[in-house]
């Protein structure tokens, strides 16, 4: 289990928002937390601490008012660390190279997969061929509905049919080299973790080490709802060490009672 820090820039600014606020129609969100620091301020913050692997995520739709200022933080954050972030947010085959070659160590995509309520396995069969399955994160967050969890696009605001269970899961770990998954009605609301959907991520990881013993544990990163250090304990257990946590807005960095420095202590 490790710390995986984010970067989320919405209308050019490092945010942490309420997730299932994000609305394309005016660039909108309910802000928890609006940072004074760029974005390329918290790629050196978690290039002086060691801390790979954590992900950029530009919030705001290709073609609106504020992508353009958005994407510019986010690639001055990549470039800032090389190699140290994953870049995430509308990312295509066409566009992918501007943000690897600005030194984003993997991409990481939904929407381009994820379209028509669909997996469209064309797409990402296209996606594997620009960029390398290796160079892939697949963002499978999601919400609940019925009592099931199901992957969410285009900044979380429309559903798709598929849903996230151990052999989906199974599945997709064949096609790329690890997740992002938000749990996305609780995102930003500190109001603890989603604990059926990660007991689910973790049956899915145990259906993937079992495809694939000799490749070690699969990459999967988990976001949504983590308030306090109870909360880090109880994912520890439930995932046997296994998935990967990110805080945002309960982080004292982006305005939260969580300390960054006992995290890091913690995570150790």
């Amino acid at each position: 289990m490790e710390f995986r820090p984010c970067i989320d820039i919405h209308n050019g600014k490092v945010k942490q928002i309420v997730g299932g606020t994000l609305r394309d129609e005016g660039s909108r969100a309910a802000e928890n937390f609006v940072s004074e620091m760029d974005a390329a301020y918290y790629a050196d913050l978690y290039r002086k601490y060691q801390l790979p692997g954590g992900h950029v995520i530009l919030l705001n739709k290709e073609g609106s008012e504020y992508y353009e200022a958005t994407k510019q933080q986010a690639l001055s954050a990549l470039r800032e660390w090389p190699g140290g972030l994953e870049a995430g947010g509308g990312i295509t085959p066409e566009n992918a190279s501007d943000f690897l070659d600005a030194g984003a160590s993997h991409v990481i995509v939904t929407s381009y997969v994820f379209r028509d309520g669909r997996a469209d396995r064309e797409r990402l069969g296209r996606l594997v061929s620009a960029v390398g399955k290796d160079r892939l994160v697949l963002d499978l967050s999601c919400r609940r509905k019925n009592d099931r969890y199901y992957i969410v696009t285009d900044r979380w605001q429309k559903f798709t049919d598929v849903e996230v269970t151990e052999e989906t899961l199974a599945e997709f770990a064949s096609c790329c080299a690890g997740f992002l998954i938000h749990a996305a009605d609780v995102e930003g609301q500190q109001h603890g973790v989603e604990r059926p959907l990660i007991r689910i991520l973790a049956a899915g990881l145990d259906r993937i080490a079992g495809q694939r013993p000799e490749s070690g544990d699969f990459p999967m990163t988990y976001a949504g709802g983590i308030r306090n250090f109870e909360d880090l304990d109880w994912i520890r257990e439930a995932g046997n060490g296994r998935i990967n946590v990110t805080i945002g807005s309960a982080l004292d960095i982006f305005g939260g009672p969580m300390k960054f420095e006992e995290v890091l202590r913690r995570m150790k």
